[in-house]
């Protein structure tokens, strides 16, 4: 592998996860990215209280990011060895942190309704 180009790397990533499950969770990504931008275009603002709720589930989203790819691959925490395992662990980490906090920010916003007045 010379070049690192975008089909290669949706290739690995469905070899990692299975075509159903990477495409699955794609769309769901999506689907909360639409929504997040809805609720920011609705409210014009970002709530300070939603934001800190969901900044408090960050560390739950990072270790159920990170419980779900060890899950998935045919790797354990005994197979972590050299440096950029711990980087890919620290990243998919920071990923599920900021998904989560996505995600709840835009359910509480979507169940609040329109806020009429700053949080």
């Amino acid at each position: 592998m010379k070049d690192m180009t975008l089909e290669t790397l949706i290739a690995v990533l469905e070899e990692i996860f299975g075509r159903g499950l990477f495409w699955a969770m794609v769309a769901v990504a999506a689907v909360v990215t639409a929504a997040y931008l809805f609720v920011l275009i609705r409210d014009r603002h970002l709530s300070a209280r939603k934001f800190l709720a969901a900044q408090l589930f960050m560390p739950v989203g990072a270790v159920a990011a990170v419980l779900f790819v060890q899950g998935v691959t045919s790797s354990g925490f005994a197979d972590i060895g050299g440096p950029i395992d711990w980087i890919v662990l620290l990243g998919v980490a920071a990923m599920g942190a900021i998904g989560i906090a996505i995600l709840v920010y835009t359910v509480q916003a979507l169940v609040a309704g329109k806020s009429r007045q700053a949080d």
